[in-house]
This record gives structure tokens, sequence and C-alpha cells, in this order.
């Protein structure tokens, strides 16, 4: 079975965080595909290996990425 999850990746120093939000899974990487490559196989394995509870107790049903304008002093 295959679910669409969120891969949000940030430039940090000279290479990339990668951060799944629905389930706060995490990894990094050099570039932005080896990120969220090792994003990827993250999130297969905290599936493979926590228990259906700890899954639906991480697992938020909807996630947004959207853009917000804010006052700079």
């Amino acid at each position: 079975m295959k679910r669409l999850l969120t891969a949000l990746l940030t430039r940090e120093g000279n290479g990339f965080v990668a951060l799944c939000p629905e389930i706060e899974v995490v990894s990094q990487g050099d570039t932005v595909e080896e990120a969220k490559a090792n994003l990827r196989e993250a999130v297969e394995l905290f599936l493979e290996c926590a228990s259906p509870a700890e899954i639906e107790e991480r697992l938020s049903s909807e996630s947004y990425v959207s853009a917000m304008e804010v006052e700079v002093a």
C-alpha cells in the first residue's frame, strides 16, 4: 500500500535536512535528492517497525505547507 506524505527540505550549512511532519521523522543529506531518499528510507523503516498504535498516534491526517507574510523590524 502507498500513502502520500510530505517532505519538507531545508538547507542547513552544506547539506539539507528533510522532515516528514505527519509522523515527525527527520533525516539529512548532502543534496536535496540524497536528503529526500534518506527521509524516504527513514519513514519506511519507521512504518515497518512501529506498532500500529504508535503510527496512528503520530500520523496526522492533514498537513499544509503555506507561505505567510510577516513584518520584520
